[in-house]
């Protein structure tokens, strides 16, 4: 499995389709970006992570679901309409909150105890959700079969998403760490909403390496 190859598709991807990408979730990531932000202005320290999750299950399965048709929908040849992308998602919403939910709740689990083993939940249920959306699985077996679906191709899986998402992740720490930010609810609002629409691209890649492990499921078992 070539990682520059899987890089280089889903960038080619991503900047071909960028306006939209940015109608069909730049919207809905802005609000989750701003009711994030509000969260944090109203809740305490303790409850903040409870709160930001809370929003999360709410609107992320609204835009990662009709994202993930959408890309389904191109690798068949096929042009959807937003407003179809949209209507089809939320019909997902349902499952796909209790996927996102558990799997959540799983890494943060692991990396409570140690980083290690929240990577390691991070990559073992990196294909949960296409599972769940492309091949309509439920829930626990999209779970079950993101496990499967990544032995033998730990590392490569590994690869993907640190090359994409450490950048963002830094990003995230600045912005996070850096007061004058941090301060402004329109600054705070912009750079996460942009963290959120770069992390796009990893989702787009994750597919195009979900594809091609896809096609190599009736062999390997």
């Amino acid at each position: 499995m070539n990682l520059i190859s899987i890089l280089r598709d889903g960038w080619y991807f991503y900047s071909r389709n960028l306006l939209t990408l940015a109608l069909l979730c730049l919207p809905l990531i802005t609000l989750e970006a701003a009711l994030s932000h509000q969260m944090a202005e109203l809740v305490s320290d303790n409850t903040l992570i409870l709160a930001r999750l809370a929003v999360s299950l709410v609107i992320y399965p609204l835009y990662s679901a009709p994202l993930i048709l959408f890309l389904q929908a191109r690798s068949q040849g096929q042009q959807p309409r937003i407003p179809d992308l949209l209507a089809a998602g939320l019909r997902f919403w349902p499952s796909f909150a209790l996927l996102t939910g558990l799997s959540t709740t799983a890494i943060m689990l692991g990396a409570s105890l140690f980083v290690l083993p929240g990577l390691w939940l991070m990559v073992k249920l990196a294909f949960a959700e296409y599972l769940l959306v492309a091949e309509r699985q439920t829930p626990l077996q999209a779970l079950h079969e993101s496990f499967k679906l990544t032995n033998g191709y730990f590392w490569p899986t590994l690869g993907c998403v640190l090359i994409v998402m450490l950048p963002l992740w830094l990003m995230d720490m600045w912005s996070q760490s850096d007061p004058a930010i941090s301060a402004n609810a329109v600054k705070s609002i912009l750079i996460d909403s942009l963290s959120r629409f770069l992390q796009l691209f990893s989702s787009i890649v994750l597919f195009r390496m979900f594809m091609l492990l896809s096609t190599r499921k009736p062999t390997d078992s």
